[in-house]
């Protein structure tokens, strides 16, 4: 780890150098991409900096103990100061592997673009659907995050064949990205006469927002067809052809929009989760060169593994990929998910820090 961050150190000093020179300005471009590569790296320099400062300190209060050694007072006095020293060293240990980790993720920055779908389990999938959805919601606004929804596809009992939303606002992708795979529910259906406990599942996708600069998308290469919006109800229904349906002919991908009035914001959602599915695509193609320890991480997003359990009647929530159970349904289908991410987290950070 040190070695990296020495080079990340030699990094920061040489762009420095580059940035006091005039000539470099006259490249606008490479300029600006110097200026927010060196202000990214300044945090982490700083923090081995002062590293470095802690630990001469801690060497220069091991000299003073042994030099000490026959004054009791003054070595307990210095041996206090050692532990300080040292969980102070210890603790800026822990912040430079965060602040590297971090450096590492690239779409710690981004945007995301969510999608529930309901699987097996039939009306009884889609509430649960419904119930994610809220949840997500009330997660993302207790975080101070911005949502959208972009379609929605909704059942005649309030529940959702599929939904798709945007969430924005900083750190919001890695507050996310845990969330991606299937998530179990094991409850008594509303449907259900006899009360017997019945298990549903829905799936989740949690994708990096891509920018257009990254997914270019050959306008010959699309589909763009028209009609009229269905739903449960709302003014906009079967009255204009607002909705818009995004056929991308190379990979055959469908988006469909239809939750706005307009034709052309119908249009500009789907071209969004358009552009966002074909970055996954590529994403995922560079996914497969990873070694298999490395998908198997708890931040893979492997949408086809069974992630997490909700038992109802025994208000139970199980993780499924760390092992943990909490015993706060209630709680957790309110928004609380923090204490579910701050372990997932933790988990993946050891796991790196191991690489």
């Amino acid at each position: 780890m040190f070695k990296k961050l020495e080079q990340l150190e030699k990094k920061y000093k040489e762009l420095e150098a580059s940035l006091a020179d005039d000539a470099f300005l006259k490249n606008q471009q490479k300029y600006q991409e110097a200026v927010k590569e060196y202000s990214d790296l300044g945090p982490i320099v700083k923090a081995l900096q002062e590293y470095k400062k802690s630990k001469a300190d801690l060497e220069s209060i091991s000299d003073l103990i042994a030099k000490e050694a026959s004054d009791k007072d003054m070595r307990a006095f210095y041996e206090e100061e050692r532990h300080a020293a040292e969980k102070k060293l210890l603790d800026l240990k822990t912040r430079l592997e965060d602040l590297l980790l971090e450096g590492d993720d690239p779409y710690k920055d981004r945007n995301i673009i969510v999608e529930i779908r309901a699987g097996t389990g039939g009306e009884e999938a889609a509430l649960f659907a419904s119930d994610l959805f809220r949840m997500y919601g009330k997660f993302a606004a207790n975080h101070g995050f911005r949502t959208e929804t972009m379609s929605a596809n909704q059942t005649g009992l309030k529940g959702f064949k599929e939904v798709i939303f945007s969430i924005s606002g900083k750190g919001c992708y890695n507050k996310f990205k845990f969330e991606s795979g299937t998530h179990r529910v094991q409850r008594v259906p509303v449907t259900e006469a006899c009360g017997r406990i019945h298990t549903s599942a829905v799936t989740v996708a949690v994708l990096p927002e891509a920018k257009e600069v990254e997914v270019e998308i050959n306008p010959d290469e699309i589909r763009i067809d028209v009609f009229r919006s269905s739903g449960p109800g709302g003014q906009s229904v079967n009255k204009t052809e607002s909705a818009v349906r995004i056929t991308h002919l190379p990979t055959h991908l469908v988006v469909i929009c239809q939750d706005e009035k307009s034709q052309h914001k119908n249009k500009a959602k789907a071209m969004r989760i358009l552009r966002t599915r074909l970055y996954d695509q590529i994403k995922a193609d560079q996914d497969k060169q990873i070694s298999e320890d490395r998908k198997k991480q708890v931040g893979s997003g492997d949408r086809s593994q069974r992630i997490r359990t909700y038992n109802f009647a025994e208000r139970r929530v199980t993780d499924h990929r760390i092992g943990l159970t909490l015993h706060a349904l209630d709680t957790i289908l309110e928004g609380d998910l923090d204490e579910l991410v701050t372990a997932l987290a933790s988990d993946e950070r050891q796991r790196q820090l191991m690489e």
